[in-house]
């Protein structure tokens, strides 16, 4: 059994909206043998990643970066995980009221250092998510929960 982990930071219904979309992605009844995990940001361990075969994060864009929650996740598991989860898969959403950009090259400049890659375009969101935003963020669970698959 595959462990799919989604690592998240939800303090706003339109970041909640994401999540639920991303997680209904991931648990598609045509999704087997992967079981879906989700940890708030502030709760996820360094163990929690090691027991990944993927991870997914998601967070708000503050002030032009991730959430302190998010980036508290990772600041804990860096050096723990640094060697033994190389090449881990992962993909992100995130979501910002006027900009993503510096959010998401966080996470990003974070998880290429780790030596993570990415496996699906990030989906990124301003102001409040179209039902294409929330599809686009089901495709994101599904696809890289799929990719667990067998």
């Amino acid at each position: 059994m595959s462990e799919l982990l989604i690592v998240h930071h939800t303090p706003s219904p339109t970041l909640q909206a994401m999540f639920e979309a991303v997680v209904s992605g991931a648990t598609d009844d045509q999704i087997e043998g992967v079981t879906v995990i989700r940890r708030p940001a502030l709760a996820a361990t360094a163990v929690d990643v090691l027991s990944a075969d993927a991870v997914i994060v998601g967070t708000p864009a503050n002030i032009g970066y991730m959430s302190g929650a998010l980036k508290h996740f990772f600041d804990q598991i860096y050096y723990p995980c640094l060697d033994a989860t190389k090449k881990l898969p992962y993909a992100a959403y995130v979501h910002g009221n006027n900009d993503t950009v510096g959010a998401l090259r966080a996470i990003e400049s974070i998880a290429g250092g780790m030596g993570w890659e990415r496996v699906f375009q990030p989906v990124t969101v301003t102001g409040e998510a179209s039902k294409t935003d929330l599809e686009a963020c089901w495709e994101l669970g599904a696809t890289v929960a799929a990719g667990l698959m067998g």
